[in-house]
């Protein structure tokens, strides 16, 4: 195994035909995120999972706090994974900042993408003039400091908050769990570069399709940010917007979820 696929638990798995599909989870999750989802695609496709650097069961020693502190850096990664595996081409899924992700590598290597599923994508939280982001700066200065502070009891109270149900409820055990084994400062790290990006500017550069899906409650990203994204992308978009609550509904409602993304995953944008 070489260092790529180590430092990121690279797996690709399935014998599928029609096409290669990459999986990226958002943060605070790893690739576990998507058990609902890989079960549906194997039998169809090669399907692509791996830990973006930072996360939880990654080697903490890999993290460089200065190639991080962008999104770039991210970006970097997801190519070379790509060139690692000699994909020619793939439908890639991203969950929140890595649909994001996704987005910048497409801009650098549009080749590589047939399309982009993005799932409660923002390409940025933070408000500002004439933008709904869902976050004010002085609500993101005190969660920085609330995981500053302790890091346990901010991971209890935002995994219910993010996930949307109460700390019994199996999805928001599962992403606390996930939340908590990312040492606490590049959780504090990958927050700050997640919640203050703002990649706004290059939209119109995103010439892949881009199919555009969240729930109709998100408590990190108001739906109007997903008609924002149809509105400034530069290639074709559309949106879908689920039945479901919550900022990782592939977790949390995945009988409503799994069959519009595996829709979406087969099915292009009708011309």
């Amino acid at each position: 195994m070489g260092i790529l696929e180590e430092a990121h638990n690279l797996r690709v798995v399935g014998e599928g035909k029609r096409g290669m599909v990459v999986l990226a989870h958002g943060f605070g999750t790893d690739q576990s995120v998507w058990r609902h989802l890989v079960p549906h695609l194997v039998a169809d496709y090669r399907v692509v999972l791996f830990d973006t650097i930072g996360a939880g069961p990654t080697n903490p020693d890999y993290f460089d706090f200065a190639r991080y502190a962008t999104l770039d850096g991210y970006a970097l990664d997801l190519l070379a994974i790509l060139d690692e595996l000699r994909v020619a081409s793939c439908i890639y899924v991203g969950h929140s900042v890595s649909a994001v992700i996704g987005m910048l590598a497409s801009i650098s290597r549009p080749d590589l993408f047939s399309k982009l599923v993005l799932l409660s994508a923002s390409p940025r939280l933070l408000n500002d003039v004439d933008y709904h982001g869902g976050f004010e700066q002085e609500e993101l200065d005190e969660l920085f400091e609330a995981i500053r502070s302790n890091y346990k009891a901010w991971c209890s109270g935002f995994a219910p908050l993010c996930v949307g149900g109460d700390m019994e409820s199996v999805s928001v055990q599962e992403f606390s769990r996930t939340l908590f084994n990312i040492r606490p400062d590049i959780a504090l790290s990958v927050a700050q570069t997640v919640f203050q990006s703002d990649v706004r500017s290059l939209l119109p550069l995103v010439t892949i399709p881009c199919h555009i899906v969240q729930s109709t409650k998100d408590l990190a990203v108001p739906v109007a940010v997903s008609e924002y994204l149809h509105k400034h992308l530069g290639g074709d978009s559309i949106v879908e917007v689920m039945p479901s609550e919550g900022h990782l509904p592939q977790l949390s409602s995945p009988e409503v979820v799994t069959p519009v993304l595996l829709r979406h995953i087969q099915h292009d944008i009708a011309s």
